[in-house]
């Protein structure tokens, strides 16, 4: 079954279906080993990389993004 057909299927499932397979989904993520998860670090660096390469998003400087946070917690 491609990943496409499942997607469309959770997608199609009520609410609460969904919230049980999303909170499902995000435990089996817990039981990776480390071997597994850092090509996916490295796969989401490149993914990121190219998002700014290609101006998709931008770069916010540490200092302003420190600033937003303590204004959040204020």
């Amino acid at each position: 079954m491609k990943t496409a057909t499942i997607i469309n299927q959770a997608l199609s499932l009520p609410v609460q279906q969904r919230a049980e397979l999303a909170a499902q989904l995000l435990a089996s993520l817990d039981a990776l080993s480390e071997s597994e998860i850092e090509p996916l670090w490295f796969q989401e660096a490149a993914h990121r990389a190219a998002e700014m390469d290609s101006g998709l998003s931008k770069r916010i400087p540490a200092d302003v993004v420190r600033q937003q946070a303590h204004a959040l917690l204020k």
